[in-house]
Formats: structure tokens, C-alpha cells, sequence
């Protein structure tokens, strides 16, 4: 499992070194399609399905990030027996986070998403905005 490289590096390059170097802001994606917690996962799943994302930043009414769910977390959530139609995106994220920080080293952030199995994280302003994502290469 790998991350992104957005930008191409010379053949010669030291991967690690090159990790180590780089931080997030140099791989990060835009932020892509945001919705609030207060949001039903059915609105939230409509979406994801209008926009085509994998993945859906999700914000408090501040305008803060408090996390990021993908599909494979909306077909959990719905197989489950808690599921209702009303239920809604703040009562399925629970812990706020994980994020990375734009001048988080890439070589932190692989860790992270290795240890949580994260395929996206969030990444967010010292205020708490989303900035991007950074994502795992498919």
C-alpha cells in the first residue's frame, strides 16, 4: 500500500528520503464534495451518488471537519441493524478525526493510515477547515 505521488519524482530519488521530505500538502487532493453531520446518511448516500466521489468530507455547522466516510463505510452502516432512514451522519462517525495536517510529513501520514487502515484522510487547516484528502494509490 502506497500514497499518492502527485507530483513525479527523478528515478534516483531515495523513497524514503523522499517521505521524510515531503509533506502532505504536496499530495493532498482537493477536498471534494462536503456535507454536514446534521445530514441522514439516505441525503448523504445521494450525495456521494450525484458527485461520483468515493469518499464525502463531513463538517459541523462551523464549518469544521469532523471526519470523512467512504462507501464502504455507508454499506456497513446500512446493513446494520441500527439503521434507520432517519438516521443521521453525526450519530455513525464517533471519535472525531483522524486528520493530518498540510505540513505533516508523508512519511507520518503513511503510518497513520497504515495502522488505522485508512484509505482517505482529511486533511485540515490549524482552525479546523478542510483543505483535501490525501488518499491511498488503487
Amino acid at each position: 500500500m502506497s500514497l499518492v505521488q502527485m507530483q513525479p519524482r527523478p528515478a534516483h530519488a531515495d523513497v524514503h528520503a523522499d517521505l521524510v521530505l515531503r509533506t502532505v500538502d504536496d499530495a493532498m487532493e482537493a477536498a471534494g464534495p462536503q456535507v454536514c453531520d446534521d445530514m441522514t446518511v439516505e441525503v448523504a448516500l445521494a450525495v456521494m451518488a450525484g458527485s461520483r466521489a468515493d469518499h464525502l468530507l463531513i463538517c459541523d455547522e462551523d464549518g469544521l471537519c469532523t471526519g470523512l466516510i467512504t462507501r464502504e463505510q455507508f454499506r456497513a452502516i446500512r446493513d446494520s441493524a441500527a439503521y434507520t432512514d432517519r438516521l443521521r451522519l453525526r450519530d455513525v462517525l464517533g471519535d472525531r478525526g483522524p486528520f493530518a495536517s498540510p505540513v505533516t510529513t508523508m512519511a507520518e501520514a503513511e503510518h497513520a493510515m497504515r495502522y488505522r487502515r485508512l484509505d482517505a484522510l482529511p486533511v485540515v487547516a490549524e482552525q479546523g477547515g478542510a483543505l483535501g484528502v490525501l488518499v491511498l494509490a488503487r
